[in-house]
C-alpha cells in the first residue's frame, strides 16, 4: 500500500514487533501484532499500524551466577532505521500541548506492496524535557506515565494518520485495551462534523461503534489498565473525563480501558476459543466472540524446513493452508530438517554462552514471559523424580529463556528458583538459561529444541503463540490444556497433554502428569522410536502448521470483523476486498 487514501484499517498496539534489532516489543503481545501486520502485508490488505516508538526499548536483561536479573535499557536511534513520517500533531497532556511526531517502519510482502507502520514520538526539542521522555520505555513508569502514554497511542495516532491523508479508514482495531482512548479522538471528530448541532452522545457513540474493533487478550482481572478519575482527568483534562462518566464508564471512579473499548466497539474477540469464554464470564454484558491467534509462517519458519517446504510445498507460502499436505514429507526428510535446525541453536548458544550442549539428547524449550502463571518451574518442582526419570528413561538437555518485568518481584524469584535447581540437578538433567530473550532467540528456540514445553495455571492462558512457532518446525507440544493448545492438541498426533481439561486439577496433579507423560510416552519414543517421533513432528506440522498462523487468522478478522470497501478500476467503490483475503 502507497496511498493512504487506500487504507481502511488501522491496527493500535502498544508494542509491535517489527524485527529483532528494534526494541518496540515485550513478547506475545507485541509479536502477534507484527506478525498481523506481515500477513497484512503478504495478503496487500489495506492496512496501517500504529504503536510508540520507545527509544529505550522495554530492557536488556542481564542474569548473574544466581539468576539475579539486571536491567538496562535498550537504545537504539529511530532516525537511522526508520524514516520520517513527515507529520506532527499536538496532543493535550496534563494541560500542556505535547508534539508527537511519526517515524514509518514498512513491512514489505510477498509482492511489491507493504504495510506502513507509524511510530509515535514525543524526543522534540519543542517539548519540555518529561514530555520528551514519555514515549522512552515500554511498559515502564508509573500509572500516570502508562496514562500518558495511552493517550499518546490513542488520541495521538488517530491525529497522526489524519494529518497524513488516511481520511477514508472504516476500521480502528484496538489490540488490546491500551488504545481504547482513540474512542475519544473520534468522538472529537465527529462532533466537530456538527459543531452548531445539539450533542446526542447516545447517537454518537452508535455511529463511533461502527468504526470500532477490540481484540482482549487478558483472562487476569488485574491485567486490565484501571485508572482513577483524578488521573484520567490530570492527563487527558475534566471534559473528557465528564463524557466518559456520562457514558457510564467511570464505574467507582474508575476508568477500565478494557470497558472503554468493550462499550465502543461493534466487534470484540478473544484470542482462543476458551478465551472468548473466559471473556464472556468477565465482562457478561458484552458480545464477545473468538478469533484463535496465529503466526507469520514465513518468519517463524526456520531457514532448514523452509527449504523442505520450498521443494515439496511449493504453494506453502501463498496458501498457509498447503501446509496440511506436509503429511506426505518423508519422516527422514523432517528428521534431517531439523537436525539442521538443532545444530544451528545449539551453534549460537555455543558462540554466545560457551556452553555445548549435546545434539542427541532429548531437548525441551520453554521460553516465556517470567510471569508466576506461566508456572515455569513447574518441570522443576520434584528434582529428584526428574533426576529418576532421565535415569531410567533418557537423559534431558532443558533451556529456558524469559525476562521478568522490571517491577514483578515474585517473576525475577521464579528466575532465581530456575537457578537454584539447576545447580542442584546432577544425574542426566542438564539445564540452561538463555538472557535477553528476543525475536532471534525465538526463532532459534522455536525451531532448533526437540520438544516445547508449556505449562500455565489454567485458565490464565489467553493464547500463547510460542507452541504455534514450534509446531511450523516440527516441533511437538507438552502442554496444560488451555489457550491455543485445546484446539491444537492431538494426543500422540500433533503432541502431548499435561493433565486433562479438568479445572479442578492442582499444581501438584499436573507435575505428576507432566513427570509421567515424560517417562512413560515422549522420552522413550524419542530414544527408542525416533521414526515414530518424527511421526508425531510432521503431524505438529500438517495439523498445527496449516492453522494456527495469522494468514487464516486476518482472513477470519476481514469475513467477520472488518468492514472493507475498496475503489474499483473505475473509480467506484467496491463493497468487499473477500476477493483477496476470502
Amino acid at each position: 500500500m502507497t496511498d493512504p487514501t487506500h487504507a481502511r484499517v488501522a491496527y493500535f498496539s502498544m508494542e509491535i514487533a517489527l524485527e529483532s534489532s528494534i526494541p518496540t516489543y515485550s513478547g506475545g503481545l507485541g509479536a502477534l501484532a507484527g506478525d498481523m501486520l506481515r500477513s497484512a502485508a503478504d495478503l496487500e490488505l489495506p492496512m496501517v499500524g500504529v504503536t510508540l516508538a520507545y527509544r529505550g526499548g522495554y530492557f536488556e536483561q542481564k542474569l548473574d551466577g544466581q539468576g539475579q536479573q539486571g536491567e538496562s535499557p535498550s537504545v537504539w536511534e529511530p532516525e537511522s532505521v526508520v524514516e520520517p513520517a513527515g507529520a506532527a500533531v499536538t496532543v493535550e497532556i496534563e494541560g500542556r500541548p505535547v508534539k508527537v511526531r511519526g517515524w514509518r517502519y514498512r513491512i514489505t510482502g510477498m509482492g511489491s506492496r507493504f504495510v506502513p507502520v507509524y511510530l509515535l514520538d514525543t524526543a522534540l526539542p519543542e517539548n519540555d524535557p518529561e514530555d520528551r521522555k514519555l514515549t522512552d520505555r515500554l511498559y515502564g513508569g508509573d500509572r500516570r506515565y502508562r496514562l500518558c502514554q495511552e493517550a499518546i497511542l490513542g488520541i495521538g495516532g488517530v491525529r497522526l494518520l489524519r494529518a497524513l491523508g488516511y481520511a477514508r479508514l472504516e476500521n480502528f482495531h484496538m489490540n488490546e485495551g491500551h488504545s481504547a482512548l482513540l474512542t475519544l479522538a473520534l468522538l472529537e471528530e465527529q462532533v466537530q462534523e456538527h459543531p452548531d448541532n445539539p450533542l446526542n452522545l447516545e447517537a454518537e457513540v452508535a455511529r463511533l461503534r461502527q468504526k470500532c474493533v477490540f481484540t482482549t487478550h487478558t483472562p487476569v482481572p488485574a491485567g486490565h489498565d484501571v485508572f482513577d478519575r483524578s488521573l484520567v482527568t490530570q492527563v487527558v483534562g475534566s471534559d473528557q473525563a465528564d463524557r466518559l462518566a456520562e457514558l457510564g464508564l467511570m464505574s467507582n471512579g474508575q476508568l477500565n480501558m478494557t470497558e472503554l473499548a468493550l462499550y465502543c466497539s461493534r466487534y470484540v474477540n478473544g484470542v482462543a476459543m476458551r478465551h472468548g469464554e473466559v471473556s464472556r464470564s468477565m465482562f457478561p454484558r458484552f458480545s464477545i466472540r473468538a478469533i484463535t491467534n496465529g503466526v507469520h509462517v514465513g518468519t517463524w519458519t526456520c531457514p532448514p524446513f523452509q527449504d523442505l517446504y520450498d521443494r515439496l510445498v511449493p504453494e506453502w507460502r501463498q496458501d498457509n493452508r498447503y501446509l496440511r499436505y506436509a503429511m506426505g514429507i518423508s519422516l527422514d526428510e523432517i528428521l534431517m530438517a531439523h537436525a539442521e535446525a538443532k545444530q544451528r541453536l545449539f551453534a549460537a548458544i555455543q558462540q554466545e554462552t560457551g556452553v555445548a550442549l549435546d545434539e542427541a539428547k532429548l531437548t525441551l524449550g520453554f521460553a516465556r514471559r517470567a510471569a508466576v502463571y506461566k508456572r515455569a518451574d513447574l518441570l522443576l518442582s520434584d528434582p529428584d523424580r526428574l533426576e529418576q526419570l532421565a535415569r531410567t528413561a533418557g537423559p534431558l538437555q532443558i533451556i529456558y529463556a524469559g525476562k521478568a518485568h522490571p517491577a514483578d518481584e515474585e517473576g525475577k524469584a521464579l528466575i532465581r528458583r530456575i537457578f537454584e535447581s539447576s545447580a542442584r540437578l546432577r544425574d542426566g538433567v542438564h539445564l540452561l538459561y538463555i538472557e535477553n530473550y528476543d525475536m532471534r532467540w525465538g526463532q532459534l528456540l522455536t525451531s532448533g529444541v526437540d520438544l516445547w514445553l508449556n505449562t500455565p495455571l489454567r485458565p490464565y492462558e489467553a493464547s500463547g503463540t510460542s507452541g504455534m512457532k514450534a509446531a511450523l518446525n516440527g516441533v511437538p507440544s507438552l502442554s496444560v490444556l488451555d489457550g491455543w493448545w485445546i484446539e491444537g492438541h492431538g494426543e500422540g498426533v500433533t503432541g502431548w497433554s499435561i493433565g486433562d481439561d479438568d479445572s479442578r486439577e492442582g499444581s501438584w496433579a499436573e507435575a505428576e502428569s507432566l513427570y509421567n507423560k515424560l517417562e512413560t510416552v515422549v522420552v522413550p519414543q524419542f530414544y527408542r522410536n525416533p521414526l515414530a517421533y518424527a511421526g508425531v513432528m510432521r503431524g505438529a506440522i500438517a495439523f498445527n502448521g496449516s492453522f494456527f498462523n495469522t494468514q487464516r487468522m486476518l482472513r477470519q478478522y476481514t469475513q467477520n470483523a472488518y468492514t472493507l470497501s475498496v475503489l474499483g478500476e473505475d473509480g467506484t467503490e467496491e463493497s468487499e476486498l473477500r476477493w483477496k483475503v476470502g
